[in-house]
Parts: C-alpha cells; sequence; structure tokens
C-alpha cells in the first residue's frame, strides 16, 4: 500500500493509543463475582453482553453503559430480588472505572511527533463524550490532533459524514485501530486507508469471523511500526 496521497491520519483511541479493553475486563469479572451465588461466572457474563447488546442503540458505548446493563442484568438473574447493595457495587464498579488512570500505549507520542508536521492528525473513536473526553485531557495528547471525532458508531455512513467535515477524499485518508469491525472494514468500503494494530485483548462485539485482506490495508503489530512504512516524509 502507497502513502502519497495520505492527506488526514485518524487515530482511534481506546486500546490504539491508550489502554482501555483491560480495564472493562476487570470490570465484568468484579461484576459477575457479585451475582456468584445465582449463576456461575461465564453464565453472568453471557447474561451480561446480552444485555448489552440489546442496548447498544439505545445508550451507545463505555462505562456508563455498562453500569445500565450490569443493574439491567442484576434485576434479571435475580428475578428482582436483588439485596438493593449489589446495585450499589455495581455503580461503584463504575466508578472505579472512571477513576482508572490513562496509560499511553508503547511509542504513542514518538509517532505522534513523527506525523504531527506533515499531516493533519484525528482522533475517531467512539464511546461516552465526557468519558473520552477525560482521557484525551488525562492522556496529554490532545495538542497532536487537529480535530477529535466521538462517534456514537463507526460504521461506513459515520466515516463519511466525518470525511465531510474533515473536507477530505476517501483516497486521502488513513485510519489507524486496533479492531477490523470498526476501524478498518468501515474505512475500506468507503474507499479509504486503513491500518490495523491488533491489542492482545478485544471486546468480542468487535471481533470479525473471516480473514480480512485488502489492497488498501495493512496489518503491523505495533504503533512503533508505523514508523518504517514510509509515512515518515523523506523516508
Amino acid at each position: 500500500m502507497h502513502f502519497s496521497d495520505i492527506r488526514v491520519i485518524a487515530f482511534d483511541a481506546d486500546d490504539t493509543l491508550w489502554v482501555n479493553e483491560p480495564y472493562f475486563r476487570e470490570a465484568e469479572d468484579q461484576f459477575c463475582g457479585l451475582l456468584e451465588d445465582f449463576l456461575p461466572h461465564h453464565a453472568i457474563s453471557q447474561e451480561l453482553y446480552k444485555v448489552q447488546l440489546q442496548n447498544l442503540s439505545l445508550y451507545g458505548y463505555g462505562i456508563k453503559t455498562f453500569v445500565l446493563c450490569a443493574i439491567e442484568t442484576i434485576w434479571q438473574v435475580t428475578d428482582g430480588k436483588a439485596n438493593p447493595v449489589l446495585y450499589s457495587k455495581a455503580l461503584e464498579i463504575g466508578k472505579e472505572m472512571m477513576a482508572k488512570p490513562v496509560v499511553l500505549l508503547d511509542h504513542v507520542q514518538r509517532v505522534l511527533e513523527a506525523f504531527k508536521d506533515d499531516y493533519r492528525l484525528v482522533v475517531a473513536t467512539k464511546g461516552d463524550l465526557i468519558d473520552q473526553e477525560r482521557k484525551l485531557k488525562k492522556s496529554g495528547l490532545a495538542h497532536y490532533f487537529h480535530h477529535i471525532e466521538i462517534m456514537s458508531e463507526k460504521k461506513a455512513p459515520d466515516y463519511q459524514k466525518l470525511l465531510r467535515h474533515l473536507d477530505c477524499r476517501p483516497e486521502h485518508f488513513l485510519m489507524i485501530g486496533n479492531t477490523l469491525k470498526s476501524d478498518v472494514l468501515p474505512v475500506l468500503e468507503i474507499g479509504g486507508r486503513a491500518i490495523h494494530i491488533p491489542y492482545h485483548t478485544t471486546w468480542v462485539h468487535e471481533t470479525v469471523d473471516h480473514l480480512v485482506e485488502h489492497e488498501n490495508m495493512l496489518s503491523l503489530e505495533s504503533l512503533h511500526d508505523l514508523l518504517s512504512t514510509g509515512l515518515v516524509k523523506g523516508r
């Protein structure tokens, strides 16, 4: 894949710029432990996931959605007879998630420094607006970006809307992210370019069950590998 036409580079945030999914895994484990007197751990996890899928169109993504779905799961699993303390503990798990530190992935700042003068850099992420703004502020990375787009979904029409806002043609747009479903496939669908950098853990909703190969897609092992792709001017 050639990069000579790229003008805008967009980065996903969660598990591309900073750690995110491990916090959700930890919170889910804590939550399942709250209900171990009612169902086995794996069954609670399945019920929670089912509730999350049912509510995505209403609540979107993020910690607040997790908490709302956890509360609903408690109600369903206990048939509405749960000790109120369980609801309080679910809320506390959510508050603890929001207090987690923002831990940058390796080489993030080095990559952004290498690209900032030659491209318009963008954050294109989905999730809760307030929480994503909090993480961006804590990350210390905001000054690198020309534009921040916090999306309710990351499908082809959402990327087309972003490109219209940026006045950018698809062939001049490169998306970098950790999930094929949200960061790669919809961008390829509209004629853009994409680089997939997998993270060691991914929410099952964001996985795809087929091999993805495309002339406008590149897979790398780490952010550091971006420095050897030809994106850095003069290399």
